[in-house]
């Protein structure tokens, strides 16, 4: 016996729906899966192995003096990305400390997005492990570094080439895994 019409058996978008449901299970079970990946925060810079982006930025503690990029060759550097109004910076703040005070290499302060009153009030509350504090108040130079928030760090050589980019808060964790393995590759030469 024929079905009457317009009851066929189920219809196209029983099928569609069926088939949208589907791939909604499958796209929560990758992100559920993916979620406990160590790196499922990690963004690849654009920048590594090219060079540093230039720069003019002047200094927390004095804003009528400028810094250069220039000024930084000839020594590889640590740039951390900081403000006061961001909590994460206060997690990694003490690591960052104790990485500045084992001096392998310049640790650089970069500001970003901030009034200078509160970012001296918070280094003044919570130490300042910087070599120099540069400021990006309008976050303009930022833009360059691919800088979207804070914490982020760099590594760059002295040659001015950007060999590393972490974001987020460090730990010992990532200083021993990732950071001094390439800080002893630089001291090697490679």
């Amino acid at each position: 016996m024929n079905a009457p019409a317009g009851r066929r058996g189920p219809g196209l978008a029983v099928i569609i729906g069926a088939l949208c449901f589907l791939g909604f299970l499958a796209l929560l079970f990758y992100g559920v899966n993916q979620s406990g990946r160590g790196d499922r925060e990690a963004l690849p810079s654009p920048l590594i192995g090219k060079p540093a982006p230039e720069f003019a930025l002047p200094l927390l503690h004095e804003p009528g003096r400028l810094v250069t990029s220039k000024e930084l060759l000839d020594a590889p550097y640590l740039l951390n990305v900081w403000g006061s109004w961001c909590p994460e910076c206060r997690v990694e703040h003490p690591v960052m400390t104790r990485f500045a005070l084992t001096k392998r290499v310049r640790v650089l302060g970069y500001n970003l997005k901030d009034e200078p009153e509160d970012a001296l009030r918070w280094l003044e509350q919570f130490g300042n492990p910087y070599m120099l504090v540069l400021t990006d108040r309008d976050g303009r130079a930022a833009i360059d570094w691919g800088i979207y928030g804070a914490p982020e760090t760099f590594l760059v050589d002295a040659k001015g080439i950007v060999r590393w980019k972490h974001v987020g808060a460090l730990d010992d964790t990532i200083i021993d895994g990732e950071l001094l393995p390439l800080l002893e590759q630089l001291e090697a030469g490679k």
